[in-house]
This record gives structure tokens, C-alpha cells and sequence, in this order.
């Protein structure tokens, strides 16, 4: 019976089980190497799978460069070209204005005094004298090329149209933006990121230099709700913003001028001995052609200390067509 049991319930030798035992724990201890392996091996392959996909995106393509160069030298040589344009045109006017002054020098001085005044007004002579010069920069997060910069934090146009109005009602005479003279024309607008200054395109950092009598109008400016927004930029925006006198500036003359009118008045007719005056017709302007009502501001001249804050110069108007990007200063 011991016999049948033995081969009913234990039909193999002990030794084989023994052996079968042992070769499946060997077995076990040897797989968790094979698999490192396998693992160590693939981790590498996809590695280098993936450092080659994104070499090869990355990496600029032929056409895409060819065309980013053409674009390049374009902008580049246009811009050479308008330079140039812009040096001859300077040299020509220059050239206009010596002969006009040697003409009229013998034969008009009073009509040469006369224009010299109205070119000082409408901005076209360069002028120069002490003043205050003022500069606004980015804030230090916003400087450089970064398109993640909050655009609240660069200065924006209506920065400039708030200091240039500020500094006209401070009482400066002549203003300039990184050297473009502002006139009755001028117009600070923005367009996408840049800033324009009579459609001339400028960049940080902005630098408003102003002639006129440097520590009545740093006096009257910090009165000014202009000195409030450069304040308020510093404190919110970290905008920087600088204020300093200087003893000489020279501002050059607009060279964007244009004729907008230039008719002659036909003479008045004398009126007829016992004829009536013309009655005064409402909402009709009784001031004479030519003349200004008696507290017009005169052309080329901003305001004085006392005027309005927000009051701009006849010569510094500065308009603002176009869309102006707004910060929000509560």
C-alpha cells in the first residue's frame, strides 16, 4: 500500500522536484538583469529617436532662411535709401533757405525778420538754449526683445502725448522726441508696438528735451498732472522715468513741413459813407481774417505756468490719430 501511495501522490523523484526548484529560482534571479538590459537599450534608442526628431525641427529650413535673409537686405536697403533721400532733401532746403536769405536780405530785411519768426513758430528752424531733458525707459522686465513682456510695462504713446502736453503747459518754447521736432502737425500715435512720431518710427529709450527756462519749468511741470502719470508708472508699471536741466540743447528743425494753404485775400472794399456795419451773426466768428481773439495762445508758444495742466502748446498740439493703446492708471 505504502508502495501505491507513493506512486499515486509522489510520482517523481524528490531529486527531480528538487531540481526543477532550483532551476526556477535561477531562472527568476537572472530575469531582472535581461530586463535592465532590455530597458537601458530601449530608453537609449527612443533617446536618440527623439534627439534626432528635434534637431531636425528645429534646424532652419533652406527656403525659410533664404526668404528671412531676402527680407533682411530689403528692409535694409530701403532704409539706406530713405536716409539718403532724407539727407538730400535736408541739403536742398538748406540750399533754398541761403538763397532766399540773400535775396531777400537786399531787397526785404523786414520781410526776412518776418519769416525767420513764423519758421520759429511753426517749428522748421532748429533752435537751441538751456531747457530740461527727459527720459523714459521700459521697465526692466520689458527691455530687450521678449514678446512675453507685459505691454503695459513699455511706454506707449500716450505716455509721450501726456509729458510733451505737460511740458508746453510747464512753459517750454521748442520740444523734441529723440530728435523729431514736434510742430502744429505732430502727431504721437502707436502702431502694433511702436511708437510714431510723425510717422517716423522711434524706440527706447525715449528722450524729450524741451528749451526753456530749466527751473521754472521743472517747477511747474511737477504741478502738472503729467508729474501724477510719470509717478504713477514708476509705482504700478516700474517704468522708469528721469528729469534733469541742461545747460544747452539744440533741437533740430521738423523737416516734415507741407503747404496746406497759401491764397491772397482779395482787398476789403471800403464801405459807402452812411452805410450800415454788417450786424453781428451768432455763432459766427467776429474776428478778423489773419488776427487771434485776445487770448489766443501765439504759434509755437505752449502755455504758460498758470494754464490748464492738460492745455497743449499751439506749436506742441500733439494728436493722437489713430487707435492709443490705454493703461489702465486707477
Amino acid at each position: 500500500m505504502t508502495l501505491i501511495n507513493e506512486v499515486m501522490h509522489k510520482p517523481l523523484d524528490p531529486g527531480y522536484a528538487e531540481a526543477a526548484e532550483r532551476h526556477r529560482l535561477e531562472g527568476s534571479r537572472r530575469a531582472p538583469a535581461r530586463q535592465r538590459i532590455a530597458v537601458v537599450v530601449v530608453a537609449v534608442g527612443l533617446g536618440l529617436a527623439v534627439t534626432t526628431a528635434a534637431s531636425s525641427l528645429r534646424a532652419p529650413q533652406p527656403e525659410a532662411t533664404r526668404a528671412r535673409t531676402l527680407l533682411t537686405e530689403q528692409i535694409t536697403e530701403q532704409g539706406d535709401r530713405s536716409a539718403a533721400l532724407l539727407a538730400s532733401n535736408d541739403a536742398v532746403s538748406r540750399e533754398i533757405a541761403r538763397l532766399r536769405t540773400q535775396a531777400l536780405g537786399a531787397d526785404d530785411p523786414a520781410l526776412l525778420e518776418e519769416l525767420a519768426r513764423d519758421e520759429l513758430a511753426a517749428g522748421t528752424a532748429s533752435v537751441s538754449g538751456p531747457g530740461l531733458r527727459l527720459t523714459l525707459t521700459d521697465a526692466p522686465t520689458a527691455q530687450g526683445d521678449t514678446g512675453e513682456a507685459d505691454p503695459d510695462q513699455r511706454v506707449q504713446d500716450v505716455d509721450l502725448q501726456v509729458v510733451t502736453n505737460g511740458l508746453w503747459a510747464a512753459g517750454a518754447e521748442a520740444i523734441a522726441v529723440n530728435g523729431q521736432r514736434l510742430t502744429v502737425l505732430t502727431a504721437i500715435r502707436s502702431a502694433g508696438s511702436a511708437i510714431l512720431v510723425d510717422l517716423a518710427p522711434l524706440t527706447g529709450p525715449y528722450v524729450v528735451e524741451a528749451i526753456g527756462d530749466p527751473a521754472a519749468m521743472q517747477t511747474a511741470f511737477a504741478r502738472t498732472a503729467a508729474a501724477q502719470h510719470l509717478s504713477t508708472l514708476r509705482n504700478t508699471y516700474e517704468i522708469g522715468s528721469d528729469i534733469s536741466a541742461q545747460d544747452r540743447l539744440e533741437l533740430p528743425g521738423s523737416s516734415r513741413t507741407r503747404l496746406s494753404a497759401a491764397t491772397v485775400p482779395p482787398p476789403a472794399e471800403p464801405a459807402e459813407p452812411g452805410e450800415p456795419a454788417l450786424p453781428e451773426q451768432p455763432g459766427r466768428s467776429t474776428v478778423a481774417p489773419g488776427s487771434q481773439p485776445p487770448d489766443a495762445v501765439d504759434p509755437g508758444q505752449g502755455p504758460g505756468p498758470d494754464a490748464d495742466d492738460g492745455a497743449r502748446g499751439a506749436a506742441g498740439d500733439v494728436a493722437s490719430s489713430g487707435q492709443s493703446n490705454e493703461r489702465d492708471l486707477s
